[in-house]
């Protein structure tokens, strides 16, 4: 009989929940553990403590510790900081690239120049430190341009302008005020695209590749998409394509992708999640890479993914993933996300929710933890984003409608959620 694997997912989000759900959910999988985890992990898996998921040190630390068969790498910091690089040198395997990877999505001016060297389709940017050479360049223009940071912003560096005179302020916000710090010391100007948005995350080796179907992901605020961006309020799967627009993003933007970083010379063992804009024209434009799952394009994918996930991540780590193509997935899925009073600026924490499991007893729903931490029988808010509240149904209606009824269940002082998820194919 084989001994069940070990597996170490470091994170503390509701991507982190989705993929320990998943993974445990293996035949092969005897044990979960989350560092530093949330109130759900909590309960349904082990938390073990991390004071800094980004310190190689600790991390590496910890591993040998705990001596995982696995380690999944869920947010991006840990990766741009070089932990995968420090846990496969201590002899560890590892779902996730390492810093020269991961500068894909550490640097929008990196991945600019990438794109740029192996002709992948995006648009037309120019890249500046000085405030001033910008604002010449905003000027010529004549035309607000998408303002964003260079660094990582935890999804709130990108600015898309209304007006001129909004681009010139976001400049200045980034390269004056330094309202983002070091991640805003660089900035990359870019020309804006028309179009709808989709999320498209591949598991590749560096050779090999799985491609799950595209996901759409809802990030401002409010309804109808106004409002400053957030890290995602909400997300559905699989969205629906045109004719050979699948084949379109596999030939011109994967495949290209992934011969780039290997002629680069740059392995890469984990996820690339493309950002993509598809134009009023139909074609597929490269906005960003990530390097890791996106989140709450997790919750949605994770649930309806037919996939050995465990041996998908593990033959990715090995760089033994000989498969080319999408992955194997059924029925739909949404996600609604629940966020506490006062995000995406300064979020109220510590008050309790309620109705979180009678949420869970909706047929379809499961509740995915993000900010939340338990004190005694208390689940408390701890962060922006609270739950991801998520639903598969055989059809795209029903997994909205479900989703829906889950969070009607819930409450917590000032709790605040779109209510338009999935609304564009729903209404045509």
């Amino acid at each position: 009989m084989t001994e069940r694997r070990r597996v170490l997912i470091l994170g503390s989000g509701a991507r982190e929940h989705a993929l320990a759900t998943k993974l445990a959910a293996s035949a092969d999988v005897g044990e979960v553990w989350v560092a530093p985890g949330n109130g759900g992990t909590a309960r349904e898996h082990r938390n073990v403590p991390l004071t800094r998921v980004d310190d190689p040190a600790e991390v590496v630390g910890l591993a040998r510790e705990l001596s995982p068969d696995l380690v999944v790498i869920g947010p991006e910091a840990p990766l741009t900081s070089g932990c995968a690089d420090a846990l496969r040198e201590a002899g560890f395997l590892v779902f996730g690239p390492g810093r020269d990877g991961a500068k894909l999505e550490g640097s929008k001016a990196h991945f600019k120049r990438f794109a740029a060297r192996h002709e992948l389709p995006t648009a037309a940017s120019a890249t500046f430190t000085d405030a001033a050479a910008a604002h010449a360049h905003l000027d010529a223009a004549g035309r607000p341009l998408v303002v964003k940071a260079d660094g990582l912003c935890a999804g709130k560096g990108v600015v898309v302008p209304a007006t001129l005179a909004e681009a010139h302020d976001a400049v200045d916000a980034m390269l004056v005020r330094r309202e983002l710090g070091d991640a805003g010391a660089t900035i990359v100007l870019e020309e804006p695209l028309r179009g709808y948005e989709l999320s498209v995350h591949v598991v590749t080796d560096g050779r090999g590749y799985l491609i799950f179907p595209p996901a759409q992901d809802h990030k401002r605020i409010f309804d109808g998409d106004r409002g400053p961006n957030t890290g995602g309020m909400g997300a559905y799967a699989p969205a629906p394509t045109g004719d050979g627009l699948l084949e379109r993003i596999e030939a011109e933007i994967v495949r290209p992708t992934i011969h780039g970083l290997h002629t680069d010379g740059v392995p890469f063992r984990g996820v690339l999640f493309a950002g993509l804009m598809i134009t009023e024209q139909g074609d597929p434009m490269l906005l960003e890479y990530n390097v890791r799952f996106g989140d709450p394009a997790t919750e949605v994918l994770m649930a309806i993914a037919d996939e050995d996930v465990l041996g998908v991540f593990t033959d990715a780590a090995r760089g033994e993933l000989a498969r080319a193509g999408w992955a194997a997935t059924s029925g739909f899925a949404a996600t609604v996300v629940l966020a506490a009073e006062g995000y995406p600026g300064k979020p109220a924490t510590g008050d309790e929710l309620t109705g979180v499991e009678a949420a869970g007893e909706v047929d379809g729903v499961f509740v995915l933890h993000a900010g939340t931490r338990r004190d005694g029988d208390r689940l408390l808010t701890s962060g922006g984003r609270v739950l991801a509240v998520t639903a598969t149904g055989d059809t795209l209606p029903e997994a909205v409608t479900r989703a829906y009824d889950g969070v009607s269940r819930v409450s917590f002082r000032g709790m605040q959620h779109r209510r338009d998820i999935a609304r564009r194919p729903l209404e045509g």
